[in-house]
């Protein structure tokens, strides 16, 4: 009875007070025009992987209407997000037995899709990343060290990659 029932869901209008941008890369990918790696669906959010994470896991939440600012969303998907948001979060550290997130949706500054959007982001692990000095003596990396490190090992994301964690996530959801 379920499955008939979630069927009847599948490819369905999205009704018309649920805004949409045709030219939004993110209302392209909630249409099916656009591909992308779902990671999470329900019927107001969608879930996929960022293309250019910051790191493995970089996760993006969407909601399934069409607004620029969070200031702006309305409650009933501003609390589907924010479920979602744990409810993936959970999975994602699971998933990367990495405990450590940072959870951040832009307004306007820095907000590269105007499209409210969140990211759960997996923290850094640079333990193991130590700047030696001439004495031989490590030291850990500091947080300029460290956020440089960042930034310079950011990828495209991956497609084996992604479908494999994908899968990962999505068995802990």
């Amino acid at each position: 009875m379920t499955s008939f029932i979630i069927k009847a869901h599948e490819g369905r209008e999205l009704p018309d007070s649920w805004k949409q941008d045709p030219d939004c890369p993110f209302c392209r990918i909630i249409r099916g025009e656009s591909p992308a790696f779902r990671v999470y669906e329900d019927d107001r959010i969608v879930a996929v992987l960022d293309i250019l994470p910051l790191r493995r896991g970089h996760t993006l939440v969407i909601p399934k209407t069409h607004y620029k600012r969070v200031s702006e969303l309305p409650p009933d998907f501003a609390a589907a997000t924010g479920a979602a948001i744990s409810h993936i979060a959970n999975a994602l550290t699971k998933a990367l037995d990495n405990t450590g997130l940072n959870i951040v949706c832009n307004q306007e500054y820095a907000q590269a899709v105007p499209h409210v959007h969140y990211h759960i982001i997996p923290a850094p692990s640079f333990d193991s990343k130590v700047v030696e000095q001439p004495d031989h003596v490590t030291l850990p990396l500091t947080q300029k060290e460290m956020f440089k490190a960042e930034f310079e090992s950011r990828n495209e994301l991956d497609e084996d990659d992604a479908q494999a964690l994908v899968s990962r996530i999505r068995a802990r959801l």
